[in-house]
């Protein structure tokens, strides 16, 4: 297996970095240490309720970089946000293989994990991009519901020469300017960046081995959440899930159609944490 950081050095300075954030977090919360069939798994628990979220944190992505909208969760339900294995954060570095089934696997894991806290509480699966990819390959019966947030895993990236122009830099360049104008770009157009966003993918730039978007599941996959309780939501201005490419997979292979949300990019977690926020708690 592959592990996420370029060097022993890079991973310690990916988990202080999230230990710091978590530890000057002023919303109650406290961690764990789960043990999955993909390693040790870092979940973040807050909020109270007997509805429960766990969320799934997209490429990149973490609950130390995610606390915008995991605040506002907190204040409507019980929250359970889990770093991805072999993604920067603090659970397992090594990314599984084959990948499908090994999400799979650690997803089942994880939702047997808080189904032991909450044995009667209503569940709703949530994940942004990677993460929606990963919720997608749990079994429907585990949950109540699934929220998929610019979701992976319905449909290809295509590389176009503005994604290259935004990608490139901040690759190769490793520095903020290269951050900031990547998250610009993931973004919509009149939406700020804040610092530290950019801090943090600076950090991942310096450190880590990126990884690119999965692409589409096996059909007997996403098929399995047809007539489920089943929400999809993508940017206006998502640069990666266009709902040009969303929209046929969501038709025919969930049976939904897809919310577009006006102004947001692919990061519409942040963007819109409120609204992001009413949608998953829908759900409940």
């Amino acid at each position: 297996m592959t592990s996420a950081y370029r060097s022993p050095a890079g991973a310690e300075r990916v988990r202080d970095w999230c230990s710091a954030v978590l530890a000057r977090w002023e919303v109650p919360h406290a961690t764990h240490e789960v043990h999955t069939s993909c390693g040790p798994t870092h979940v973040v628990a807050l909020g109270t309720g007997d509805g429960i979220c766990i969320y799934l944190p997209g490429t990149n992505f973490n609950a130390a970089s995610s606390t915008t909208v995991l605040g506002h969760l907190a204040a409507n339900c019980r929250v359970y946000a889990a770093d991805l294995t072999g993604q920067p954060g603090l659970s397992a570095a090594e990314r599984p293989h084959p990948e499908l089934s090994g999400y799979a696997a650690w997803v089942k894991d994880l939702i047997a994990w808080v189904r032991e806290r909450h044995a009667r509480g209503s569940i709703v699966l949530a994940g942004h991009s990677r993460g929606a990819a990963v919720a997608l390959s749990a079994d429907p019966d585990s949950v109540q519901g699934l929220m998929l947030l610019a979701p992976a895993g319905l449909t290809e990236v295509r590389a176009s020469i503005p994604m290259l122009r935004a990608t490139l830099p901040w690759l190769v360049r490793r520095n903020s300017a290269g951050a900031r104008r990547l998250l610009e770009y993931m973004s919509g157009p009149a939406r700020t960046t804040e610092d530290d966003v950019v801090e943090w993918m600076t950090l991942v730039a310096r450190t880590c081995r990126t990884t690119g978007a999965p692409g589409p599941l096996p059909d007997n996959t996403l098929l399995g959440w047809k007539g489920r309780q089943v929400l999809v939501a993508v940017g206006e201005h998502d640069v990666f899930f266009p709902i040009t490419k969303l929209r046929e997979p969501c038709r025919s292979k969930l049976g939904r159609e897809p919310l577009v949300i006006p102004g947001a990019g692919h990061l519409l977690l942040d963007e819109e944490p409120v609204l992001v926020t009413e949608l998953i708690t829908s759900l409940l």
